[in-house]
């Protein structure tokens, strides 16, 4: 399956448009973005084995860390890896799912959860 740049982006601003507003409406100083796959140093930074998919990754200062100081500050960064992306999924709707999955989670990064928390409240979804 091939997935055009044009497409992926499409599909994000499609997520993003039908992620419940009150995840999308306090996100301030954020840019989401996309990459084919991540980057050596962010491989690097995150200890990423040859094997390992990384779908999406939030680079920045989570909403509960920042203090008083927080400003004049350059965006904190969603970025979600088209590539491994594709990797994950059989056609295009899996692929679609993929993505407003994972810029869920990239979100809820954003917002101070953590892995266990984000893997908590998405086994009461099921």
């Amino acid at each position: 399956m091939n997935i055009e740049d044009e497409l992926f982006s499409q599909l994000i601003s499609r997520a993003i448009d039908e992620m419940p507003k009150r995840y999308i409406e306090h996100l301030d100083n954020v840019a989401i973005t996309y990459e084919d796959e991540p980057t050596p140093h962010q491989a690097q930074q995150l200890h990423l084995r040859g094997d390992s998919l990384l779908l999406g990754l939030y680079e920045g200062i989570p909403l509960p860390k920042r203090g008083a100081g927080y400003n004049l500050v350059l965006p904190d960064k969603i970025t979600l890896f088209k590539l491994p992306l594709l990797a994950v999924s059989h056609d295009e709707e899996s692929f679609y799912r993929q993505v407003k999955h994972t810029l869920w989670h990239e979100i809820a990064h954003y917002y101070g959860l953590d892995h266990d928390k984000i893997h908590e409240i998405e086994r009461n979804w099921r």
